[in-house]
């Protein structure tokens, strides 16, 4: 039986968080946790729990050096923060750590379990808190990835709803903290012109790409266990084109927008071989952790069909990789051409689309065509671009953990969600073969232009401001950098 979930108007009284010496706590956890701090939201104990057999003075200097190589230490915030932190040391199959933890917890009702240690730990962990009732009337964060395929998702929701109901599961993806993406939400919806175009007769095919121009960074043996499709594909990727994709929720609440999601994923069948294209850049099996003969992609290209009435025929094209020729990520949707070419000399102008650069840098574009001056009635390729020079006001770890104290679950992924996920990539993953090697700082292998072939090409992404491009960032009569795109203009977005 489930433990009781505390009331979503009740917030949490303590936050609990495993793997405090790990990566993810130095690099996301300490810097949300001064952020809120400094907003008045963490008036409540702070407990770190790891096996490092460290003392709580090693945690706060810990917490220091992480504050000041991500955005920086806020002395007062900092000493608030410090004096709520606890520290627990012990292993996570020890139930001596968890005694401890029931003891420091005295006085607390609506305690929040942050689980930021790896997915194998999780039955562990969850298994050692409902033993010493610490379970009961708490929330629980649960990092991805969730499982690794359909089956070690199901098995991990189930092990979830032994203790905790599932409106007290969180299932954090930073992804859907970050305002750029949370924007294309709120611009689908917002705004009465798209309607009437967002959809099959209109729209002709829909591009995602989140392209990365680095490797592995020194986590060989962490991304050999994952791969692309794992690591963004079935999380990040697949919840944009459901963003993109989704039919107006019936109301404001986070069950009717992950409704709408669930339908959506539902209706995306699992790709054809001949709709995926896997590479695996040159030098990746000289990283350190990785197998000399390493099937682990670190490029993947899909085409995807959605069989709903909106989007039947449309194809949703998907790519992402590491050392490709820039880092950014993008969505295109391009809409057809007009049904006759009435004033220009060539047949096929560029079609009309919408672009939004979700990072490094932000904006909404609109790629239309205008006449060219001069005498002759020809044309040329024109962006309007609304630019948000502005940084984000709120990390998304700190949007994320405010939101799970505060028992807001609207960000966050449902189970369903997550599993009808799983089942669109499953069989991608279990038939694998070896991946194509591409060249560092191309757009991947050749073949990948076959995901698109015969509707368009794939859209070159120009590198943001200030970073140089790695190789070709600009095709002819494509997409150029904002900065120097003909007839662009600038608007803030407030």
């Amino acid at each position: 039986m489930s433990a009781r979930s505390p009331s979503s108007s009740q917030p949490s009284d303590a936050f609990i968080f495993f793997g405090a010496s790990g990566d993810l706590a130095y690099k996301q956890v300490f810097p949300a946790l001064q952020a809120l701090t400094r907003r008045g939201l963490l008036e409540m104990p702070v407990i770190g729990i790891a096996r490092s057999d460290w003392t709580l003075a090693q945690l706060r200097e810990r917490a220091r050096h992480s504050l000041q190589q991500h955005g920086g230490v806020d002395e007062a915030a900092f000493e608030r923060l410090c004096a709520r932190l606890l520290y627990i040391d012990g292993d996570y199959h020890d139930p001596r750590t968890f005694e401890r933890l029931r003891a420091a917890l005295v006085g607390t009702q609506r305690p929040l379990h942050y689980l930021a240690i790896p997915p194998s730990l999780f039955a562990a962990v969850i298994g050692g808190l409902a033993a010493v009732g610490c379970t009961s009337n708490a929330r629980v964060i649960v990092e991805k990835p969730f499982g690794r395929d359909l089956a070690s998702a199901q098995a991990l929701n189930r092990s979830l709803h032994q203790r905790f109901d599932e409106t007290a599961v969180f299932r954090i993806d930073h992804y859907l903290g970050k305002e750029p993406v949370e924007n294309l939400l709120y611009f689908r919806f917002a705004n009465t012109f798209l309607e009437p175009i967002w959809n099959r007769n209109y729209v002709s095919s829909v591009q995602i790409t989140m392209a990365e121009s680095f490797g592995v960074q020194g986590r060989g043996r962490f991304y050999e266990e994952v791969g692309a499709i794992r690591d963004v594909v079935q999380n990040h990727m697949l919840q944009v084109l459901a963003l993109l994709a989704m039919d107006p929720p019936i109301g404001r609440g986070a069950d009717a927008i992950r409704d709408e999601k669930l339908r959506i994923l539902n209706a995306i069948s699992p790709p054809a071989r001949s709709a995926v294209v896997r590479g695996q850049f040159r030098g990746y099996r000289d990283q350190e952790g990785v197998a000399s003969d390493s099937k682990v992609e670190t490029f993947a290209a899909l085409r995807l069909q959605i069989e709903t009435w909106r989007w039947a025929g449309v194809p949703f094209c998907i790519r992402t990789g590491k050392r490709l020729a820039t880092t950014a990520t993008e969505v295109i949707v391009e809409f057809k051409r007009p049904p006759q070419i009435i004033f220009d000399e060539y047949p096929l102008p560029p079609s009309n689309y919408l672009r939004f650069r979700l990072s490094p840098d932000v904006f909404i574009a609109l790629g239309a065509r205008t006449k060219a001056p001069g005498e002759r009635m020809s044309g040329e390729d024109v962006e309007l671009v609304v630019h948000d020079d502005a940084s984000e006001d709120m990390m998304p770890y700190e949007r994320l953990l405010g939101d799970a104290l505060r028992g807001d679950d609207s960000l966050f992924t449902r189970d369903d969600c997550v599993e009808a996920a799983w089942r669109v990539v499953d069989p991608i993953i279990h038939g694998a073969g070896t991946p194509l090697q591409y060249e560092p700082g191309s757009w991947g292998p050749a073949d990948a232009m076959r995901i698109v072939e015969g509707r368009s090409d794939w859209r070159c992404l120009a590198a943001p401001a200030g970073e140089p491009a790695n190789g070709s960032a600009r095709i002819p009569g494509r997409i150029g950098s904002p900065s120097t795109t003909h007839g662009r203009r600038q608007d803030p977005i407030n």
